[in-house]
């Protein structure tokens, strides 16, 4: 559980407030071990149409949120419930065939985020062929899917090999993660040439549209890992109730609002100052799986609990106060208190923006629940963000002996996708 676990968090993109209630799949949730997939079909064209940067706030967990806008939306958006997230291998060597897959990719993110089939749908003209959409999201709403798109630094260079012309265009800021203290990373949890972020208030909406983009790759990229993710531990709508996390405590109390345009141009996307040029209005991703202790955190007094977190189980608030939004007064917790550790105060107002999620993936073999926080972090330079951030926790943090970081994957994700003529990573590639 990284720096920002209670206080540290930002969202934002506007796609808002919702007033419908969940649909019986959302109560369903995954389902047990056999995770439902499926994807987006059915209406929400006329919101699609609309920019990422004036649309209105979803009016149900049915809608669809903008596609095309000045930045990409997953970042900002009002946190949906469930996640599936993919790290690729670009396994083509022929850079003409990275932008062809690129441009598809983007014209089936367009069509399921706006509710539609991929292609010619799930039917399809002609039956001795496979049709071009997997079909399990039929009569399903877009249920306010949205995908963001990232490129890893072995997109840039590999084994020393410069393998699609693009070495020189490496972002500074996207750099390789340091080792921090008590990592304990499995490679084939880590890293990624390429990488995008399904999240919907419908798991099969958003484990549907991993599925048909990893078809669509077949041949130029290969899904490398991917995490599912239900019980966002983060919001980017301060009114919203805060989750709680797998731990029990509420997640993200000090998280960005996602219609704070100043904190988010502060801190979350890339400016003109900060280069390269296809980078600004982007972001950089920092991904980790989070494996708890579950079981021995359960053993746990209450107040201990309370102590490590810096903050009552029941409310949320800090220690010494009443409710959960009270100012904290950092000096009345412990030293090493979670929340004093990753407060704006105690590292020189950094901030970066949340989208983590809950994983429950069985068990270990051992009879203990592989379970924990799925860590999603977006700003303007890890370098000023989670890096500094990361690595105090990883040596002060009393969390640390409840939980281990065990995946690990940094992305640079470029601006939105501007219109129908536009593609993920056009200006990276121009």
């Amino acid at each position: 559980m990284s720096e920002t676990t209670t206080e540290q968090t930002e969202n934002t993109q506007t796609a808002g407030k919702t007033t419908a209630g969940p649909s019986r799949r959302a109560l369903l949730g995954w389902g047990g071990a056999g995770l439902a997939l499926g994807a987006a079909a059915a209406g929400g064209t006329a919101a699609a149409l609309r920019t990422g940067s004036d649309a209105s706030p979803a009016a149900s967990l049915g809608d669809a949120v903008p596609f095309y806008g000045a930045h990409q939306a997953g970042i900002a958006t009002a946190v949906q419930d469930r996640l599936h997230f993919a790290a690729f291998d670009v396994t083509t060597t022929d850079r003409a065939a990275l932008i062809k897959l690129l441009q598809e990719w983007t014209a089936a993110a367009a069509r399921m985020t706006a509710g539609h089939e991929v292609g010619t749908g799930a039917i399809g003209d002609n039956a001795e062929l496979p049709p071009d959409d997997t079909g399990e999201a039929l009569g399903l709403k877009p249920s306010r899917l949205t995908l963001t798109f990232g490129v890893g630094p072995g997109l840039f260079e590999k084994d020393g090999k410069d393998r699609f012309g693009l070495k020189a265009r490496r972002p500074q800021a996207l750099i390789d993660l340091p080792a921090f203290p008590k990592d304990n990373l499995d490679a084939a949890r880590s890293g990624g040439d390429l990488c995008v972020q399904a999240c919907a208030d419908d798991p099969q909406v958003a484990v549907h549209a991993i599925r048909n983009l990893a078809r669509i790759a077949m041949g130029r990229a290969a899904i490398r890992w991917s995490q599912l993710g239900f019980g966002k531990t983060s919001s980017t709508t301060p009114d919203a109730q805060t989750p709680r996390n797998m731990m029990g405590f509420k997640d993200g109390t000090r998280n960005i609002d996602g219609s704070d345009t100043a904190a988010l141009d502060k801190h979350v996307w890339v400016g003109e100052k900060d280069g390269p040029a296809w980078m600004v209005g982007g972001s950089y991703l920092v991904a980790r799986r989070i494996r708890m202790h579950i079981e021995t955190w359960d053993r746990t007094s209450l107040t201990e609990q309370e102590d490590v977190f810096g903050r009552d189980k029941a409310e949320g608030a800090p220690v010494g106060k009443r409710k959960e939004r009270d100012e904290p007064n950092l000096k009345a917790m412990k030293p090493d208190a979670h929340v004093r550790l990753a407060h704006p105060d105690s590292n020189n107002g950094i901030r970066i923006l949340r989208r983590g999620y809950s994983f429950t993936d069985g068990t270990d073999g051992l009879g203990r629940l592989d379970a924990g926080l799925f860590f999603i972090a977006y700003q303007r330079d890890v370098r000023d963000g989670f890096v500094p951030l990361q690595t105090k926790l990883a040596r002060e943090d009393a969390l640390n002996e409840y939980i281990q970081h065990v995946g690990s994957a940094i992305f640079a994700v470029p601006p939105g996708v501007r219109d129908a003529g536009d593609w993920w990573g056009k200006s990276l590639f121009a």
